[in-house]
């Protein structure tokens, strides 16, 4: 017979017993026994016949409770009304100090090492007034602060549902892109903001996506990497969709052919991001609930790789701890943003660089280092399709959402924030996506199509290095009353080159 408790078996000499119980459809998983036997009874039985003890028969009793929860539990999950996490995670939230919770979130991390640049930009800022190392030392110090927003997210996540946690990834997961772009929304700098936007969409596109196929190529050489076609050609579809929304626009101006010209192009920009936020809401339910298992396996995969790794998968933070963390760290991230905008054009000129290379270029790579860094280690473990969750989940989340998100922000601010990148911008996104939907239409990756992106992104920084922006005077508000007129003439050296 087999115990009821252990699973182990118990050696029985009546024949009646062993003809009874082992073909028993109890036998098997414990929600087997809870769902199909009428265990009190059984149990009665066995009492009575001495198999089983008193101390066994309470037991199982509590057994049964237990079950009974987690069956009632699993039946909320199927409704969607609570996390896939509930098991895991809903008893283990951990009460940690105020010391021990800062060394978790800040000392854990030798990223963090690069957070005192953050109040030494501040400090550059009042007492030498160079905007140049102002700029790079703020650009340092958001390095590791975004990093600890998607860690501090991810934490949360375990305590919310599939639905609230891709509503949370959505929002922080580029909040700060998003940062950025508000204060230099209120500062008048349309320009800075489209370019940045344009620089993180083609960073990942090109740069994350070829790191990673080329870091994971190297490393299995031997073989085509796979992932999922049928996820990357959503995605590409995606962010077709998006250039349509940034390309009309454009053409529109560019045509000359505007109903009532100067504002035909602006209100068609905002009807379109209205249209774009409400294509992406439908994708993350999509994404969530219509075809949730067609998503399901990426989480898995994480899951395998965290086991694989030896990393404990419960939280390692409260829910509150979670909030209280995202809070500080937006708010460290805010008030770093606007000294970083103050200081682009003030850069430009000490660098003598171009201010698109800066925003298009520079901006998004540092911004984005510990996200890039994800996807290449994911690469590396034969995970391609959560580095392209990455890589093009990041574009996506840029161009459907931050970029409409924006213009609409741009509209309540009395800003003319619109989707018409100008010509070259627009130009560059195009054949940008195009490629990429070619390297994916196979659903393979190896080292060649990883090295092919990075010179494509290659060549895209040298482009904007050269470009001269002609809307850069015209669309951009000086910033900060310590710049003179005379840097308004020291701007246009880099353009004389």
């Amino acid at each position: 017979m087999r115990d009821l408790l252990s699973g182990t078996t118990v050696v029985k000499r009546s024949h009646t017993r062993r003809k009874f119980i082992p073909f028993s459809p109890c036998f098997g998983s414990h929600e087997r026994v809870m769902s199909h036997c009428k265990v009190p009874a059984l149990i009665e039985a066995q009492v009575e016949m001495g198999s089983v003890n008193e101390l066994e028969h309470k037991s199982l009793f509590r057994r049964e409770e237990d079950d009974s929860t987690q069956a009632k539990a699993a039946s909320l999950m199927e409704q969607g009304s609570l996390s896939p996490s509930f098991h895991e995670h809903a008893t283990k939230s951990p009460k940690n100090s105020v010391i021990k919770s800062i060394k978790i979130v800040i000392l854990s991390n030798k990223l963090n090492l690069l957070l005192p640049f953050g109040p030494l930009a501040i400090l550059v800022h009042y007492m030498v007034d160079s905007k140049g190392w102002v700029f790079l030392l703020s650009l340092i110090g958001i390095t590791p602060l975004a990093e600890r927003l998607g860690y501090a997210t991810e934490q949360l996540a375990f305590y919310t549902g599939p639905t609230v946690g891709g509503l949370l990834n959505a929002t922080f997961g580029n909040v700060t892109e998003l940062i950025i772009s508000i204060f230099a929304l209120k500062n008048g700098m349309i320009r800075v903001v489209q370019q940045t936007l344009l620089g993180s969409i083609l960073s990942n596109m090109l740069l994350v996506l070829g790191c990673a196929f080329f870091c994971g190529g190297l490393v299995f050489h031997q073989k085509d990497q796979v992932f999922d076609k049928g996820i990357a050609v959503v995605n590409s579809g995606l962010l077709l969709m998006a250039v349509m929304g940034i390309l009309f626009p454009a053409v529109l101006y560019y045509t000359h052919s505007e109903v009532h010209t100067g504002s035909s192009e602006l209100a068609l920009s905002r009807f379109s991001s209205c249209i774009m936020l409400i294509a992406y809401a439908a994708y993350l339910f999509f994404q969530l609930k219509s075809q949730s298992s067609s998503y399901s396996r990426l989480e898995e995969e994480a899951n395998q790789n965290e086991e694989a790794s030896g990393e404990d998968e419960d939280p390692e933070i409260s829910k509150w701890e979670a909030i209280i963390w995202l809070s500080i760290l937006t708010a460290w991230v805010s008030l770093l943003s606007g000294y970083l905008v103050d200081a682009i054009e003030g850069a430009s000129v000490s660098w003598n660089i171009p201010i698109a290379f800066i925003s298009v270029i520079l901006l998004p790579i540092v911004g984005n280092a510990a996200e890039h860094a994800g996807a290449i280690m994911f690469a590396m473990k034969d995970k391609l399709d959560l580095s392209l969750g990455v890589a093009i989940g990041s574009s996506i989340q840029i161009s459907m959402f931050v970029v409409p998100f924006c213009v609409v922000i741009g509209w309540m601010m009395g800003e003319q924030m619109d989707l018409n990148f100008q010509l070259f911008e627009t130009a560059m996104l195009f054949i940008t996506v195009i490629v990429v939907a070619f390297f994916l239409q196979e659903g393979t990756s190896n080292y060649f199509k990883g090295l092919m992106l990075i010179l494509c992104y290659l060549i895209v920084a040298a482009s904007f290095f050269v470009h001269e922006d002609p809307h850069q005077e015209s669309g951009v508000k000086q910033v900060g009353s310590s710049l003179q007129a005379d840097d308004f003439t020291n701007t246009k050296f880099w353009g004389e080159m």
